[in-house]
């Protein structure tokens, strides 16, 4: 059974947003520690944690559209 959880998490954390790492990287936290925030934040209020954890993917998805790195100034 805990081998199925850390399967689980790996693949998560692999194919994810990677949202909760860049955050806790923007706020010098561990990931682990803003995991637990939005798990927490999902079961003492019904769901929004979630919500907003799909809010954040989606925003930083935006941002790496818009602001992608360009190898050289001709490529404008």
């Amino acid at each position: 059974m805990l081998q199925w959880v850390y399967n689980m998490r790996h693949f998560f954390e692999r194919h994810g947003f990677n949202v909760a790492s860049r955050l806790a990287e923007r706020l010098g936290m561990r990931a682990k520690s803003v995991r637990l925030f939005f798990v927490y934040v999902s079961f003492a209020t019904a769901g929004i944690g979630f919500a907003m954890y799909l809010t954040f993917a989606f925003l930083l998805r935006l941002k790496d559209l818009v602001y992608s790195k360009r190898t050289s100034v001709f490529d404008l």
